[in-house]
């Protein structure tokens, strides 16, 4: 239970951080923007009467929204290391305005579903540029002592909005209507949060939000300091076994999440494709992983001082098996209850993957595998999704894909229990 007395304290210590309350602002518009063009887009596409969304086209819905954070991330660590932050964030932010207002308007003209995600694929590519910009200031704008305090904060704002934003787009749908002129109206809405984040933006004074040369800082092209990246961070998490063992274990949980998704969604689909109930339960499911993680985020700390790291993940993916199984039975209700179980199990291995990064591995080597986090985080997700569409029946009705999420989270505790072992 949290100590009232360090709540008052961190509340205390907002004030005094007039810079970090401007970004903590600026986060908390710019992902409420971000949960509402990702909630408008999938009922525009998944749950349109005008578009019929096979399981392929919501493979390629989870791609657009989730690709650029795993293809882009480099890129834009390079770059943000490269130019003035507060560049960066108006530039993203004007680009990611003008784009949206495109994707809206093709959907009001009725635009097929390939320029509708490649627009949105530019959308959330600018979206990694400006939630890359916003960690990397961070500890520009708060003392090094409450850069972890901080982060905490700034993090659960951002999932709270983003969260806020989703759910908001029920609203819009119902009273606009769930075709493309309801969808696009939904998505025009998205400028009005965007624009906001513009604005704040460019408030900031010019060099705060930092790069700040330091004897650390990598010269070079940004396609040199990209490629060195990449190949630092793979060796890194090579040659650090409780890094390897934690990030097998937390692909593992991203591949059986990215089948349940698929699952959830075109069986939701299949029986309410055309009412709000359809994408209302698909949210629910979605945001009892959500739910699930973030109270796991409050009882893992716990868990590591009783079990240690080693046993904490290993419980966690074990307990991960038997939930998977009993979600088999693809009864929605269940699944959902399912979702929450598997969301607190992964959030464990999460963190503990997060405490391996940041305990075994070098400073100056700790963003580099990061990195490799981010997109294998991505990745595993949606190349598990885009498997299960090839073989997913119109109906979603296909015990055996949840059995091999089964199969796939014990080869991802035998991987975590064998490679970790030598460390413990």
């Amino acid at each position: 239970m949290a100590d009232p007395r360090a709540l008052v304290d961190l509340l205390r210590s907002l004030r005094g951080m007039h810079e970090f309350r401007r970004l903590l602002e600026l986060r908390a518009v710019s992902q409420f923007g971000d949960g509402l063009f990702a909630a408008g887009l999938a009922g525009a596409i998944l749950f349109n009467p005008e578009r019929e969304a096979e399981p392929w086209a919501i493979a390629g819905a989870f791609a657009v929204l989730y690709l650029p954070y795993s293809l882009l991330g480099p890129f834009a660590g390079a770059l943000l290391d490269r130019w003035d932050r507060r560049v960066v964030l108006i530039g993203a932010n004007l680009g990611r305005l003008l784009l949206v207002v495109a994707v809206a308007a093709m959907l009001a003209a009725g635009a097929a579903d390939l320029p509708i995600f490649l627009g949105a694929l530019i959308v959330n590519g600018f979206t990694r540029f400006v939630s890359s910009g916003l960690s990397a200031a961070l500890p520009d704008v708060v003392p090094r002592e409450r850069v972890v305090a901080m982060n905490s904060v700034a993090t659960a704002t951002g999932a709270a909005a983003a969260f806020l934003g989703a759910l908001f787009m029920l609203l819009p749908r119902t009273l606009f209507g769930d075709d493309d002129t309801g969808a696009s109206t939904i998505i025009f809405l998205v400028t009005v949060p965007v624009a906001l984040a513009l604005l704040l933006s460019v408030r900031f004074p010019p060099d705060v939000l930092g790069p700040h040369e330091s004897k650390r800082s990598i010269h070079g092209s940004a396609l040199y300091a990209v490629a060195t990246g990449w190949v630092h961070g793979i060796r890194t998490v090579a040659a650090v076994p409780t890094v390897a063992a934690t990030l097998s274990g937390l692909a593992a949980h991203r591949m059986v999440f990215g089948i349940n998704s698929l699952l959830v969604l075109v069986i939701v689909r299949h029986n309410d494709a055309h009412v709000v109930a359809g994408l209302g339960t698909s949210v629910l499911f979605l945001s009892a992983g959500g739910v699930g993680g973030f109270l796991a985020t409050i009882a893992t700390p716990a868990l590591i001082r009783r079990f240690g790291r080693y046993g904490a993940a290993n419980g966690a993916l074990g307990f991960a098996v038997a939930v998977q199984l009993a979600g088999a039975s693809l009864y929605v209700p269940l699944m959902v209850v399912c979702g929450f179980l598997l969301g607190a199990a992964g959030q464990v291995v999460k963190l503990c993957a997060d405490s391996a990064m940041q305990i075994d591995v070098d400073d100056a080597l700790r963003g580099h595998v990061f990195t490799v986090q981010d997109a294998l985080f991505w990745m595993s997700f949606i190349l598990a999704l885009s498997g299960a569409a090839a073989v997913i029946p119109l109906d979603g009705r296909e015990p055996l894909l949840a059995v091999a999420g089964v199969g796939i989270y014990l080869a991802g505790l035998g991987a975590h229990a064998g490679l970790a072992r030598h460390r413990r």
